[in-house]
């Protein structure tokens, strides 16, 4: 399958963001992309820097007309869309949701961010309830897709259960960067480990991974930081891990990668980690902590 991914540096102004990918996609579909995956909350500055009530003026109703803009787009170019919105469900009640996006216009299906971070510069528990959707792949044209976003990418149960429910590939939607008060050796440790721990998601699962990020600089309106610097360096991994493609750390990329979907099968035969589990041994998992 031909996979476009689009890694890019947003502003304040959610039109002018939303109009840029809406080329980029038309660009992608005419070089041949089959599914395009687009970075987390890519409509807008990453907003969760800051506490702001204000900001859930940001949210949208799904289905809605953003996702009927993204729908046209998909229509028009006859391609496969991962989107990442700001999704208001109710009067209070948001979620970070993926949308998938079929190549007729319709919606296939829809992922609510189900692990929720509240770090410095990532308050994000402020904006979004943890989803209630579960870890289940979303069937489309190409292929089932365990969608998951940036957060759940550091959590082996969430690959797993997406894998155990026959999802084809792992996707991540990611918005995550540097604390620029970090010196540069622990800057790189935090990159690498951000890669490794999805690359072990590949080889466990034997499954490729997309992972999109933002990338580019963006202030803290509150002023308590220097904002984030997004490492961008999205990338495509095949199923043992290989690194198909990694984009740039600073710049804006748009670009097709060519994945085997059909790997899989020869991949879990040479190493059938699915067959060895030992799932009578395995109970304690649904804990937080065995004391």
């Amino acid at each position: 399958m031909k996979i476009g991914i689009i890694q890019q540096h947003n502003t304040s102004d959610t039109t002018s963001n939303r109009n840029r990918l809406i080329e980029k996609i038309a660009k992608l579909a005419h070089q041949g992309a089959e599914l395009i995956v687009m970075q987390e909350l890519h409509d807008s500055l990453y907003f969760c820097q800051e506490e702001n009530v204000d900001n859930f003026d940001l949210a949208t109703a799904i289905p809605g007309e953003i996702t009927e803009t993204y729908a046209k787009a998909a229509r028009d170019n006859n391609v496969v869309i991962v989107t990442s919105l700001f999704e208001r469900r109710a009067a209070g009640l948001y979620h970070n949701t993926a949308v998938v996006i079929e190549k007729d216009g319709s919606i296939a299906g829809k992922y609510r961010k189900m692990h929720i971070p509240d770090d410095p510069a990532y308050y994000e528990k402020f904006y979004f309830t943890p989803g209630d959707l579960g870890f289940e792949p979303i069937a489309t044209s190409v292929g089932k897709l365990g969608v998951l976003v940036c957060w759940d990418q550091w959590y082996p149960e969430a690959a797993r259960l997406m894998a155990m429910r026959g999802a084809q590939l792992l996707i991540y939607p990611t918005a995550i960067g540097f604390e620029s008060s970090d010196n540069d050796k622990e800057k790189m440790r935090q990159l690498n480990a951000w890669k490794t721990v999805q690359l072990g998601h590949a080889v466990a699962n034997g499954l490729p991974v997309v992972t999109v990020n933002r990338v580019g600089h963006e202030e803290d309106p509150s002023g308590q930081t220097r904002g984030i610097y997004f490492w961008g360096n999205s990338f495509v991994a095949g199923h043992q891990g290989e690194v198909l493609y990694c984009a740039s750390g600073t710049e804006e990329e748009e670009t097709i990668i060519d994945v085997d979907l059909d790997r899989t099968e020869r991949v879990r035969r040479w190493w059938p980690f699915l067959r060895d589990r030992r799932i009578d041994h395995y109970k304690g998992l649904d804990k937080r902590y065995l004391d």
